[in-house]
């Protein structure tokens, strides 16, 4: 009988900010890892890995073939990360070989995760991998049933009022509200291509295959520009954000306008998801803003 251990980190995180959902995925998890290597003809291959959400486990299939187990909580996030990754298949993205669409659960090809695109020392060549393989993966549009990014855009500037009357800083304040002037100016238009949301340097990882694969989308259907924010912020520095931002435009064949207003559409939604927890909106995102904004 397969027994593994569940690393405390993932432990803590699903209690915490999971709640009841993360309790029961914890709570299940052994058995599930018992059901599914037991169902796919699995045997493990490694320690298992994990992040904020998911336990993913090095396996190799009965033919012989690496593979990896992702087991993680079903939200509406995380369901539509099977349904991107069959319409990508393989292109620019890690290739889905089975699932179950009951659990979420995803058996994937095995990619390379000592080697994330977050080792590259040149921040520039990295970004450009980035602007590449979005290229790519937003190249057509999104399959139907798809989160739209028109109902996100709109809940956001709902949730703007109250978010600027909690905001004690004028200065930060009046950046939020330009903002959401921004995306006001084009929630109009969202877009309708598939768009990966969270492409940063830790969700592209080296493989056999390419040499650089996407990973853990949470996917939606909207415009390209609502994807740039990630490349502007990791390993953050102010002095490269435009240049950022323009390599990426130029790679993707973007309009800048309209880029820049879903980028500054990312730093609102941001910053409500941090002024709902009672904090203060992250001083990169203001950066990025201010950035942007005075170009």
């Amino acid at each position: 009988m397969i027994d593994i251990r569940i690393p405390d980190a993932l432990v803590e995180s699903q209690h915490l900010y999971a709640g009841e959902a993360g309790r029961a995925f914890i709570a299940a998890l052994p058995a599930r890892v018992r059901k599914f290597t037991e169902r796919w003809g699995l045997t493990p291959d490694g320690d298992p890995m994990h992040g904020m959400a998911a336990l993913v486990l090095p396996v190799v299939r009965a033919d012989g073939t690496p593979a990896a187990v992702k087991f993680q909580v079903l939200d509406e996030e995380t369901e539509g990360e099977p349904v991107a990754l069959r319409h990508w298949d393989g292109d620019g993205a890690v290739r889905l070989l089975d699932h179950d669409e009951s659990t979420g659960t995803m058996l994937l090809e095995r990619l390379d995760a000592g080697r994330m695109l977050s080792t590259m020392a040149d921040t520039r060549k990295a970004v450009l991998v980035l602007a590449e393989l979005l290229a790519r993966l937003t190249a057509g549009p999104a399959p139907d049933g798809m989160r739209r990014l028109g109902d996100i855009a709109a809940e956001m500037v709902d949730g703007l009022p109250g978010a600027l009357k909690a905001m004690a800083d004028p200065a930060e304040r009046a950046v939020v509200e330009r903002c959401g002037g921004a995306v006001r100016e084009v929630m109009g238009e969202p877009g309708d291509r598939i768009l990966h949301w969270d492409l940063h340097f830790e969700n592209v990882l080296a493989s056999d295959r390419e040499p650089w694969l996407a990973i853990d989308p949470k996917p939606l259907a909207g415009d390209p520009g609502f994807d740039l924010w990630p490349a502007l912020d990791n390993r953050f520095e102010p002095d490269e954000v435009l240049w950022r931002f323009d390599a990426m435009t130029e790679v993707l064949g973007l309009d800048r306008a309209r880029a820049r207003a879903w980028t500054l559409g990312r730093v609102l939604q941001n910053t409500l998801w941090e002024t709902e927890d009672g904090r203060p909106p992250a001083a990169d995102d203001m950066e990025i803003a201010r950035r942007l904004l005075g170009r």
